[in-house]
């Protein structure tokens, strides 16, 4: 599988998924309840959805400005940072409102997110290209077009 339909099959199965893994953490960190919890992780999704444009639309702005061209490990770094931080300024104060808890309480919920989707994101993409295949971009040539 490869194209638009790898793409909307991957999204779809990575944020189903993570908004049910996410609504059952944050029901248990946050006793408000599984719905309430559901909610929020939808929310969250959605959120970083919108972040994801505005952050990487920014990042690229400011990277095409810079003298030095490519992405460092220290770029990228910066890159992984700012996305987090950025998403973590805004999520924070949607969780302590949305599912009343203090703002210490939801900076706990969005740092065991940020671990969960760590280790989350890794073993899904794993997983992922097991069951569907690697896309084109990492499968390397096609036999036939090595040898010619």
């Amino acid at each position: 599988m490869q194209g638009i339909q790898r793409k909307i099959v991957y999204v779809t199965l990575y944020e189903g998924i993570a908004i049910v893994c996410a609504s059952a953490g944050l029901a248990f960190t946050s006793d408000s309840g599984l719905m309430k919890a559901g909610v929020a992780s939808v929310m969250a999704s959605a959120i970083a959805l919108v972040w994801n444009l505005v952050f990487n639309t920014a990042f690229e702005w400011w990277e095409a400005r810079q003298a030095v061209r490519g992405r460092s490990v220290w770029r990228r770094v910066a890159h992984a940072l700012g996305f987090e931080g950025g998403l973590g300024l805004i999520l924070i104060p949607v969780f302590a409102w949305w599912l009343d808890v203090s703002l210490l309480q939801a900076l706990g919920m969005e740092a065991g997110l940020m671990l969960f989707f760590l280790v989350y994101t890794f073993a899904f993409n794993w997983g992922f290209d097991r069951v569907f295949g690697l896309p084109a971009s990492a499968a390397g040539a096609p036999p036939a077009a090595a040898a010619a």
